[in-house]
């Protein structure tokens, strides 16, 4: 079974408050460990959530204002006294590269972490698309442009499809024990003299989706990344009655996400990025 789950650090946008932290989220998956935008005090609430720095294989930013990135230089510090053994990538948005380095080393420290940097820019042949900004195992991330007052991408995880072996067809073929993963990895297997194909045992299985859609107006980004997505995160800064004042900052309203999720056919939304008014 896949560990697969969503940790929510905090959900504050700009200011935070006595009960929302700033913005944070930790991402499970499989063997990745994704932190997801660090708003400041992002270090403290990892403790609280029993969250260590070791779990940690990717950091994503979406943008360089402070809500999403002000918690990066203790982060990183963390990862350092802490002797995390295996590289660390960083994906963020090639144009805040002066803030990430500010960030990375805003004090004095013994920097002993192996950072990967993956600083990304948006296509110019197809910038309202998601385009794959990391890879690992049967997993793509994939980023892409988002409408926001600076340049801010949103994230996609997507898994490779797969099969589902369905066990009465395996049975009535003659398939068992270690001979059904050997059928998986190479596709075929001959039992008694008959070749067994795995689309004869199996059904199509297609692989999950996680979405990422953060300070954004409602834009052709924010569909691409939301299309199909068995879990999708928005931001949902306003409600409906501040609507103007959201698109001015570009930013949504929980409508707008609720609106956008029903037209991506989206398995489930989760509204975060509160404004510190509600």
């Amino acid at each position: 079974m896949s560990a697969r789950e969503v940790i929510f650090l905090g959900t504050a946008s700009q200011v935070p408050t006595r009960t929302r932290n700033h913005n944070a989220m930790f991402l499970r998956w499989d063997s990745l460990g994704i932190l997801f935008d660090l708003g400041e005090g992002t270090q403290r609430q990892m403790l609280h959530a029993g969250i260590a720095a070791t779990q940690i294989t990717h950091i994503a930013v979406t943008h360089f204002h402070g809500d999403h990135c002000l918690g990066l230089a203790a982060i990183l510090q963390r990862i350092s006294l802490d002797r995390v053994p295996h590289p660390i990538e960083i994906i963020y948005p090639a144009s805040g590269e002066q803030y990430l380095y500010r960030l990375r080393y805003s004090a004095i420290y013994h920097e002993q972490a192996n950072l990967v940097l993956r600083p990304v820019t948006r296509p110019a042949d197809r910038p309202e698309l998601p385009f794959v900004v990391a890879e690992s195992g049967g997993t793509r991330i994939f980023a892409c442009a988002l409408e926001h007052r600076v340049e801010c991408f949103g994230y996609r995880l997507q898994e490779a499809d797969g099969h589902r072996m369905v066990p009465e067809r395996l049975r009535a073929a003659g398939v068992q024990g270690p001979a059904i993963r050997e059928l998986i990895s190479s596709g075929e297997l001959t039992v008694g003299g008959r070749t067994i194909r795995l689309q004869d045992v199996s059904e199509p299985r297609p692989g999950q989706v996680f979405a990422l859609v953060m300070d954004t107006r409602p834009c052709l980004g924010a569909q691409h990344l939301a299309a199909g997505a068995d879990m999708l995160v928005c931001e949902s800064t306003f409600l409906s009655s501040e609507a103007e004042e959201a698109h001015a900052y570009c930013h949504m309203t929980a409508a707008q996400a609720a609106e956008l999720a029903r037209a991506a056919q989206a398995r489930t939304l989760v509204l975060t990025h509160f404004s510190q008014r509600y």
